[in-house]
């Protein structure tokens, strides 16, 4: 039990997958700005540091060597290469939240959430973002500006084979309409919340409260 009598719970690694422009980031940015107790898990990296880019809040930048030493020793609970540089998950301040009954956020893709699965199951709650339709995705991507043609095409491509991966999520919503898609994913989180009570905090609090009632019952 906790201070202030409420029953304690582990933490949840809540993991949100998508292809490019179905609406994973912006529904990750919500929820980080209007949840309480949910941080971003901060990856870390080889990738050189953009000049916008802050250490310790969009990454912690590393040397490969220091990666593979990280990697080698069971650190990292899910790691992946990209275009020539490393980015992973550390194990030990993930671990840290959720005994503290803190949750954790993944921006991550199904291959990622797949070394979750491996790692940390009982904790992991995955929610899949599926496009309203294919031309609409295609057409969100092209809003955007960013890229190429070309490079819109690649990421077309990638939805391909990332949306084949859907069935091995725990939840999967269409992404039709971004508030109505935000309320769901808080009430998965909401859900979830009340279903990881830890066991022992509330088979302490169950005896204790038959205890009392047996003797103010007499």
């Amino acid at each position: 039990m906790s201070q202030s009598g409420d029953i304690t719970r582990r933490g949840i690694m809540f993991v949100l997958s998508s292809p490019s422009g179905a609406g994973k980031t912006t529904l990750s940015r919500n929820l980080l700005e209007q949840e309480e107790n949910v941080a971003l898990s901060i990856s870390v990296t080889t990738r050189p540091r953009r000049p916008s880019e802050i250490e310790g809040v969009h990454y912690d930048f590393v040397s490969k060597r220091r990666f593979e030493v990280m990697r080698d020793a069971g650190d990292l609970l899910e790691w992946a290469e990209v275009h020539g540089n490393f980015y992973g998950t550390p194990r030990e301040p993930v671990e840290k939240a959720l005994a503290e009954g803190r949750d954790v956020l993944f921006d991550i893709d199904w291959q990622g959430t797949q070394q979750l699965y491996a790692k940390m199951r009982a904790d992991v709650v995955s929610v899949f973002v599926l496009p309203p339709s294919a031309a609409e995705l295609k057409s969100r991507l092209e809003r955007r500006a960013e890229d190429s043609q070309a490079i819109i095409s690649q990421r077309l491509r990638n939805a391909i084979e990332e949306i084949a991966h859907w069935r091995e999520y725990d939840y999967v919503l269409v992404n039709r309409d971004l508030d109505k898609s935000f309320a769901r994913v808080r009430a998965i989180l909401t859900a979830e919340r009340l279903k990881r009570v830890q066991a022992p905090d509330l088979e302490n609090f169950v005896a204790k409260l038959l205890a009392d009632l047996k003797r103010i019952a007499q």
